[in-house]
């Protein structure tokens, strides 16, 4: 049986409302070329709020302040099942600085997250996150 690891994201909110997505890099293993939000693996023996921080800072040089979690999905990989968690953020300060692993951002409205080129599970939770009123809904 495949192991599963659990993966963070933040879904950061900027003073405007709009949320911040990142582009996976054409060079990415998986979903290549694809809208996330910032985070990643949760690391052994790591907080997942610590991780979360961690993540943000590294992929996008933000400093986040987290509020409460939105839901969870889950990916099926050929090597690991990935349970991933989403929280609520707000960006607290810094400009975007992007690592290696995107190639591009872009802050949008709550409404136009699920119009991005994405996974079908993140696509899915959004849906359902912006139908339960996530990040005041459409």
């Amino acid at each position: 049986m495949k192991p599963y690891g659990l993966g963070v994201k933040a879904i950061i909110n900027d003073s405007h409302g709009q949320i911040l997505l990142l582009r996976r890099s054409a060079q990415s293993k998986r979903f290549a070329g694809t809208w996330e939000f910032p985070g990643g693996k949760v690391d052994a023996g790591e907080a997942f709020d610590a991780a979360l921080l961690r993540e943000v800072a590294e992929e996008t040089g933000l400093t986040i302040a987290l509020d409460k979690v939105a839901g969870a999905t889950h990916y099926e990989m050929p090597e690991i099942r990935l349970a991933v968690l989403f929280i609520e953020a707000r960006l607290e300060a810094g400009e975007v600085r992007l690592s290696d692993e995107h190639d591009d951002y872009c802050w949008v409205p709550p409404g136009e997250l699920a119009h991005l080129d994405m996974s079908e599970q993140l696509h899915e939770f959004i849906v359902d996150y912006l139908q339960r009123g996530g990040r005041q809904g459409v």
